[in-house]
């Protein structure tokens, strides 16, 4: 094997297998950690957390990473077999007798690795919504539900991908050396419409969304967004009930065309100031640019990946080394699709990092708005109800969580009360002398 063949194998063997044991060394030591604090509710939940409501948390905890643990192995194996194994190669070759020119082979040869990954993940999808998400309590998703879904999500992939693919291997097979540059230009573009386009026109394919029909809760939430300066194209209600009794709210779309969503599960759990304050917390996010930060990230991060992909495009010793006899732009972008993610694995506690200080960021935030307390509480309800431990490995939730653990996050939001009430009450204020 000639030395850059080694290099890349080697770099890749390494990375690929550090970054698995890695994750099989974290799940344990998750599952062992919730394992041996099942029968302890933490002292400051104590008061508002049953102890069965904990052991559930702990129980459905242990059995969702113990299948993620399983999801690992398969997933490296299989990145393995495409890879080293050379069965990116393979199938190269056998899609060569077929007589298409590119770019069509090309998108062809893509399609058959990327559904024959979907048809070994389908599995674990299916395991984690019938057996672990109905176990517990969550599942609503019928089997007819689940297919539907399914198959709307390959409809859509094939409808919006298709096009993407092809044009990207044009470019690669025909824009010469900086050909990224111009994916990296069309990537960015159709990320913006796909943004913009999604509450109004792809969402409502899956779920129905209806407007806020509470008076008196929609007139807190309008009385907060003025606060706030934030301006949206409407609240509204999605019927997160068809497929799982876990409660959330989100943020969706650009520009004019940004919508404020919030569960009906989640509705039928929180008082009206709760609501607020939980909102509040994800104007937070607006107010602070933190969904602007992310973008730009994002932006920066394809820009690199792009420029690397370029590059790798161009060493034979990329293609000989993973068993592609004749180079190609498919077999490129499949090889990195498979070969960067075991690198950048590596980055995961920083985004993670980040991230949770954002978090704190937007609690801060929403104590200022709404109230500490209110948000306190709603999170303590989200917590029982979805069903989330109290009790991580702190190694674990520093490496994956992009939410603080709920220890940290209602300490903090309790001290940011008492600053507030401080500053709001002169009289509180020490006197100095």
């Amino acid at each position: 094997m000639p030395s850059s063949d080694l290099i890349f194998v080697c770099s890749f063997g390494f990375a690929l297998l550090t970054g698995t044991l890695v994750r099989l060394w974290l799940a344990g030591r998750q599952i062992e950690t919730v394992k041996a604090n099942r029968d302890r509710v933490p002292p400051a939940f104590a008061d508002r957390i049953a102890a069965a409501d904990h052991q559930k948390a702990a129980d459905y905890t242990v059995a969702t990473v113990r299948l993620g643990r399983r999801a690992v192995i398969i997933d490296t194996l299989v990145t393995l077999a495409l890879t080293v194994g050379g069965a990116i190669g393979a199938i190269d070759l056998l899609w060569q007798h077929s007589g298409w020119a590119l770019p069509w082979r090309g998108a062809m040869v893509v399609l058959t690795v990327v559904c024959l990954t979907a048809v070994i993940d389908l599995p674990f999808s299916i395991w984690r919504t019938f057996r672990i998400e109905a176990r517990f309590g969550f599942n609503r998703t019928t089997p007819g539900l689940f297919i539907a879904d399914l198959a709307k999500s390959c409809l859509l992939a094939l409808v919006l991908g298709g096009p993407l693919v092809l044009a990207a291997l044009t470019l690669m097979d025909r824009a010469g050396r900086l050909w990224w540059l111009g994916a990296w230009a069309g990537w960015l573009a159709v990320m913006l419409l796909r943004t913009w386009a999604w509450p109004a026109f792809i969402a409502p394919l899956f779920n129905k969304f209806t407007p806020l029909e509470d008076a008196q809760l929609k007139g807190r939430i309008e009385s907060l967004l003025q606060r706030c300066g934030f301006t949206s194209q409407g609240v509204f209600v999605v019927d997160g009930s068809r497929r799982s009794s876990h409660g959330n709210a989100y943020f969706t779309g650009l520009g004019r065309n940004k919508r404020i969503v919030f569960f009906d599960t989640l509705l039928a759990r929180l008082t009206h100031p709760e609501i607020e304050a939980v909102l509040a917390h994800e104007l937070g996010h607006f107010k602070l640019r933190h969904v602007r930060k992310r973008l730009l990230a994002t932006v920066a991060a394809s820009f690199g990946a792009l420029a690397l992909l370029g590059w790798l495009a161009a060493q034979p010793g990329f293609y000989s080394a993973f068993g592609v006899r004749v180079p190609s732009s498919h077999a490129a972008l499949l090889l990195f699709m498979f070969v960067a993610p075991a690198f950048a694995f590596f980055a995961t506690p920083l985004g993670a990092l980040w991230s949770r200080r954002h978090e704190f960021e937007a609690d801060a935030f929403a104590a200022r708005q709404a109230s500490a307390e209110d948000l306190a509480n709603a999170l303590v309800k989200l917590y029982r109800d979805n069903a989330t431990t109290l009790t991580p490995d702190g190694l674990y939730s520093a490496f994956y969580y992009s939410h603080p653990p709920a220890t940290e996050r209602i300490a903090r939001l309790r001290r940011d009360k008492v600053e507030i009430d401080r500053l709001a009450d002169p009289l509180d204020r020490p006197i100095r002398v």
